[in-house]
């Protein structure tokens, strides 16, 4: 498929919640606000971090299946475009300190 087309599910409870849901695929990736809530990663998904302004943003899959873990970087920069921040930049790892991968 040449382009795919994403949707979002947003928590009115809370903004920092919201869901990318890729129409054509099964493709979920939740949204977190790491800038305001912990974020305690899940080791079995697929984790990018990025910035929008001053607020740094985690995505992570939800029950991710190898077909899909190609579109997780367009579902995200779907996301950027979504909240007016094109120019994010997509991190692999946490950027924040102390936050590393222990290896």
């Amino acid at each position: 498929m040449d382009h795919n087309v994403f949707l979002l599910a947003t928590d009115p409870k809370d903004p920092c919640r919201d869901v990318i849901h890729s129409r054509d695929t099964e493709l979920r990736v939740k949204v977190f606000c790491v800038s305001n809530e912990n974020f305690a990663p899940d080791i079995n998904e697929i984790q990018l971090y990025g910035y929008a302004k001053d607020k740094l943003y985690a995505f992570e899959t939800i029950n991710i299946t190898p077909d899909d873990a190609l579109d997780v970087v367009s579902a995200i920069q779907w996301y950027a475009n979504y909240i007016h921040f094109p120019e994010m930049e997509i991190l692999p790892e946490d950027p924040r300190e102390g936050h590393e991968l222990a290896m």
